[in-house]
């Protein structure tokens, strides 16, 4: 299977860095594209954690954080790729992108949740395999 481009949506946790070794592990060719996505949800935003500045300030200090995250990531990459931090809703959010970008693979981090946390908070990556335009590779934590 020939990856020309890759979405990997991944947050701050710590299977972030999981998602990206198995990615790498499948040797992508140097003209593949990798996009690496961090969707904020609206409702929850992570810029809202800067308490003491005004809103714009705190948006601007935690967007600079996260695109720090994705450069550091970046720079471990074999190949081409590109960031995209956006707000919404996660799975939708990724699927769009998806489309936006003809991606040929989406690789998602998957928490492991169960019943009732499962049902209360929902799982973003079974709602981005339900609607996805292409494969998806689940990423389990360990």
């Amino acid at each position: 299977m020939v990856l020309n481009t890759v979405l990997v949506a991944i947050d701050n946790s710590e299977l972030a860095e999981r998602v990206l070794q198995v990615v790498g592990q499948f040797q992508l060719e140097p003209t593949a594209k990798v996009i690496l996505v961090h969707v904020v949800s609206s409702g929850t935003s992570d810029f809202d954690a800067v308490v003491d500045r005004p809103h714009a300030q705190g948006d601007e200090i935690a967007y600079r954080e996260v695109e720090k995250l994705l450069q550091s990531y970046q720079e471990k990459l074999p190949c081409q790729s590109e960031l995209e931090i956006v707000s919404g809703q996660p799975a939708e959010e990724i699927v769009r992108l998806a489309n936006i970008y003809k991606a040929d693979l989406i690789a998602i981090g998957c928490r492991g949740l169960t019943g009732l946390k499962r049902i209360l908070e929902g799982s973003v990556s079974a709602e981005v395999v339900a609607e996805a335009p292409c494969s998806v590779l689940v990423v389990r934590a360990r």
